[in-house]
């Protein structure tokens, strides 16, 4: 899976074009849809349609043939369609091609302008978005970096066991040992050994274990302020707790055998875990809106929204996920202008106003128009306070 991070939405927002193709699609990660082909179809179809519209914008056929054919490479490469996630994102430009296979539902969207159409990505670079997962057992451990959009393994094998018998010993009797859990979800651990103290020594066992991951763990968390969540069995995330020394330690665990399912179920399992963390800063930034609406710190019309992003006073930005505002924005006199469609010389508003609003360290969320702060208008804005 190709992980997006804040350096390549970068990278995408800086390139300035005459002609940049932005492709979006839904794929599937198996089943009868991968098997008959439909993620590489569709890709296919939408291709043709921007080829389509290139020609009739009259762009030169050479330039065409080089945004294309990297395309056209990827729906002929077999191996790439059968490790698709829920969302593929395509960007291509004369002398530029990325593409990227996320946990994203995206709506199927072509774009050509000037720029790169980031929008349907953004939320994916929302502050309280990041977080680690550790999945964690006696056999093996695993660590990866995810948001709630994208997901990476990250190496630690210089950093920690890899499973309990490389820190205490491959003689540490575990013939000897007849390890049951007990109680509902495997909530309280049962160790019974041959001879006194078997249950004391297994866990002191698992307990040096741990630290020694914990200690690991340190070189590259130390720095860190988001969210540790513990996909383990349940009996052995309490004894993670004790000995854990990482301030952002979730209070909940993932539960289960993390082996019974591969990273993006985890990932899944990880967001139904985290979800009233995941949407606490979106919830708060809505609340204030709502406190302070219809004052001078918040704006729902773009033609006063836009200036003042220009200006750098939006701190907060709401915009409306199925829709769009086309037009121009001129930053010499601040003057916007709003059609009806999209069409030669003009483009998406929203999209101009997320990549100004992230560069200036704000935040953009996504949101439904039913739920959206002011239902009126397609965009709001909470203004920082001066």
């Amino acid at each position: 899976m190709s992980i997006i991070n804040e350096k390549d939405l970068e990278k995408l927002m800086n390139i300035q074009e005459r002609t940049c193709v932005s492709i979006f699609i839904p794929t599937q990660r198996g089943g009868k849809d991968v098997l008959e082909g439909k993620n590489k179809t569709h890709l296919k179809s939408l291709w043709k349609d921007v080829r389509n519209q290139l020609n009739e914008k009259g762009l030169d056929e050479n330039i065409i043939s080089e945004i294309g054919k990297p395309i056209e490479t990827l729906i002929n490469d077999k191996s790439f369609w059968r490790n698709q996630s829920d969302g593929l994102a395509i960007f291509s430009a004369k002398g530029f091609f990325e593409k990227y296979t996320l946990p994203v539902n995206f709506e199927a969207h072509t774009y050509i302008s000037e720029e790169f159409y980031i929008k349907p990505m953004v939320p994916m670079f929302n502050q309280d978005s990041r977080f680690y997962l550790l999945a964690l057992q006696l056999e093996d451990v695993v660590l990866y970096e995810a948001t709630k959009y994208s997901i990476g393994k990250v190496d630690i094998d210089d950093l920690t066991p890899s499973r309990l018998e490389e820190r205490v010993g491959f003689d540490y009797k575990q013939k000897h040992l007849d390890f049951r859990t007990q109680g509902a979800g495997g909530e309280k651990a049962i160790f019974h050994g041959h001879g006194s103290g078997g249950e004391e020594e297994r866990k002191e066992e698992i307990l040096k274990y741990f630290r020694a991951i914990d200690k690991g763990l340190d070189t590259i968390l130390n720095k860190e302020k988001v969210p540790l969540v513990i996909a383990t069995q349940d009996y052995l995330f309490p004894i993670y707790k004790d000995i854990n020394t990482y301030n952002y330690l979730f209070e909940d665990v993932v539960p289960g055998n993390p082996s019974e399912t591969d990273m993006f179920g985890l990932h899944e399992k990880a967001l139904q875990t985290l979800e009233p963390y995941l949407q606490k800063t979106m919830r708060n930034k809505m609340k204030k809106f709502e406190e302070l609406n219809n004052t001078e710190n918040t704006g729902t019309s773009v033609t006063d929204i836009l200036p003042a992003i220009q200006q750098g006073k939006v701190e907060t930005l709401f915009l409306e996920n199925r829709s769009e505002i086309w037009g121009n924005y001129n930053k010499d006199n601040m003057n916007v202008t709003i059609d009806d469609a999209h069409k030669t010389g003009n483009y998406s508003l929203m999209n101009w106003a997320a990549k100004e609003v992230l560069r200036q360290g704000g935040e953009v969320f996504l949101i439904p128009k039913a739920q959206m702060p002011e239902k009126q208008s397609k965009m709001n804005a909470l203004y920082r306070f001066n």
